[in-house]
């Protein structure tokens, strides 16, 4: 009996996958739970297991190929089995059900106690029709309908930008507006008019110059899905949130002499004690006391998180991914030094869950790694505000009126302005260098 492989909806906003490599190809045997292919989506990058052993008997999503959830893109079977043509059609994607939002959703997508689902024939009435007479019934639109029920991530998106998203035509399943659709409209330059509606012309723009000359001497290489996810993101990021940044300068000194002392004895608990794990406790710790800096806006609303999900940007050969570490708040340092260490290692390998790269509120970026004395990171949406960690160094410093050398480093808070004033990211910052430069051992 054979068995269907589908593309897996690796969170609830996904609605569409790639296919970046097939791991084993037709007529190769697997085992159950063994890697078949690798997925790129707007969240993750994973590898995907098959549901069953076999023989690969047919693939029908070829690498580079952008699928629907649920649709079948290969058949496992016994060898010389028969694949019928039904079995490696397209799958038809299970409709979403029609949500009704109540005021103060919140923004980062996640709707499972604020949006109650509507029944599906009742789905007509989230779209207002227009009158008609007594003895004629109106015809529900049904293309808006579908663009209408769109993802959560795609609405706040939206909501945000003031459009209309039943006015767009997506590339999803039956003109569905997917993430990547809403992004390109907003960095095209999208406006809406005093009605919230969308404007049918964009706004006239210059065209930008040429990448290139005839005759120049070039290399062109298509961007990896990975960096085109990357490029699409921060410029949305870009035209969504009004950056700021501002840096202090923090002595590192009692963290260096702390890391130190307990280095061996985090190692032997089987993880590793670095700069970032001080500076992840001490962010949390300073979260907590500025719940400012862990909230979305939504509209005209601010929805304060209660869960501080601290995203840890992972530095890969072709991009970047942030894990997240979940409800952080409520981890130890030792706690958080494992799932640093842990997420990075499975980070780099492709073996994050969908879950673990989802409902980030606040992240921490080091440029400093490679050597920048400080970064400027663009904000990862809908997240108000990021740290930048520049490179720990030696530098000739004035303490108590003399000349000393100690560590230091260079932290910087990029704050979306439309929520967080440079006076409060001012005191965030303050606060943290405190933690930072007193750092008590009791902490670890």
């Amino acid at each position: 009996m054979s068995t269907n492989v589908v593309m897996p909806q690796m969170g609830e906003s996904i609605a569409e996958g790639t296919i970046v490599r097939w791991i084993k190809k037709v007529g190769d045997a697997i085992d159950k739970d063994e890697p078949l292919f690798e997925i790129s989506t707007d969240k993750v990058d994973a590898e995907i297991p098959s549901p069953g052993s076999g023989i690969v008997l047919s693939i029908s999503a070829q690498e580079g190929e952008t699928v629907p959830v649920n649709s079948v893109v290969a058949v496992i079977g016994a060898a010389g089995e028969h694949v019928a043509a039904a079995e490696t059609a397209a799958a038809p994607p299970a409709s979403p059900p029609v949500t009704t939002p109540e005021k103060g959703r919140a923004a980062d997508g996640d709707e499972r106690s604020i949006h109650a689902p509507v029944a599906t024939a009742s789905a007509e009435r989230a779209v207002p029709a227009a009158p008609v007479a007594p003895t004629t019934q109106a015809a529900p639109d049904l293309a808006s309908l579908r663009r209408t029920r769109s993802s959560p991530v795609v609405r706040n998106i939206a909501r945000a930008h003031g459009v209309d998203i039943a006015a767009l035509t997506g590339t999803g399943i039956s003109g569905r507006v997917t993430k990547k659709d809403i992004e390109a409209f907003v960095a095209r330059g999208g406006k809406t008019n005093g009605s919230g509606g969308v404007h049918a012309r964009m706004p006239a723009t210059k065209t930008p110059p040429a990448a290139f000359q005839p005759g120049e001497d070039v290399r062109i290489e298509k961007m990896s899905i990975m960096r085109r996810k990357i490029a699409e993101h921060m410029v949305a990021s870009i035209h969504t949130s009004p950056h700021v940044f501002s840096a202090y300068e923090v002595d590192f000194s009692r963290v260096d002499a702390l890391r130190k002392r307990k280095r061996a004895e985090y190692e032997a608990a089987g993880a590793k004690l670095s700069y970032t794990v001080f500076i992840a406790k001490a962010t949390v710790d300073t979260i907590r006391q500025f719940p400012f800096a862990n909230a979305s806006i939504d509209g005209e609303n601010i929805v304060y998180k209660k869960n501080i999900n601290l995203g840890i940007a992972v530095a890969l050969d072709q991009g970047l991914i942030v894990p997240v570490i979940a409800s952080a708040d409520e981890r130890n340092t030792l706690g958080l030094a494992r799932a640093i260490q842990d997420l990075a290692q499975r980070a780099r390998s492709k073996q994050l869950k969908p879950e673990e790269v989802q409902a980030g509120t606040f992240t921490i970026t080091n440029p400093g790694i490679f050597g920048a004395v400080f970064g400027l990171p663009i904000i990862s949406q809908p997240q108000v505000a990021i740290l930048g960690v520049g490179s720990v160094d030696k530098r000739v410093v004035v303490v108590d009126d003399m000349i000393a050398i100690r560590p230091m480093c260079y932290l910087t808070l990029g704050f979306d302005h439309r929520l967080i004033d440079g006076a409060d990211a001012g005191r965030f910052l303050q606060a943290l260098k405190d933690r930072l430069q007193n750092f008590e051992e009791s902490w670890l």
